[in-house]
């Protein structure tokens, strides 16, 4: 019964870890999405951040600007689509 105990502590304890990590990439994504590759790192940032928050992550705040910026990420690709009428954007 011991070694069943044991075991189930860590693996608790790497849900929350991987939820923190998925925060932290989720913000990361975000703030280089609005820069580049937004069509692409918006999403996945979004993704990132609910799963996060879903898991239960110590990082709530993170997880919650990485799901404001990739919002904005997609936010900024239809100003720029709507602007110039193509999928892409430059400066």
């Amino acid at each position: 019964m011991e070694l069943t105990t044991a075991t189930a502590a860590p693996r608790r304890r790497s849900t929350v870890r991987d939820a923190d990590g998925m925060a932290v990439a989720s913000f990361i994504l975000g703030l280089v999405g609005l820069l580049a590759l937004n069509i692409f790192l918006g999403p996945i940032s979004i993704a990132f951040a609910s799963v996060a928050l879903y898991r239960g992550t110590t990082r709530r705040g993170r997880a919650f600007l990485g799901l404001a910026l990739g919002i904005a990420d997609l936010l900024v690709l239809l100003a720029f689509m709507s602007a110039d009428s193509t999928l892409s954007w430059s400066f």
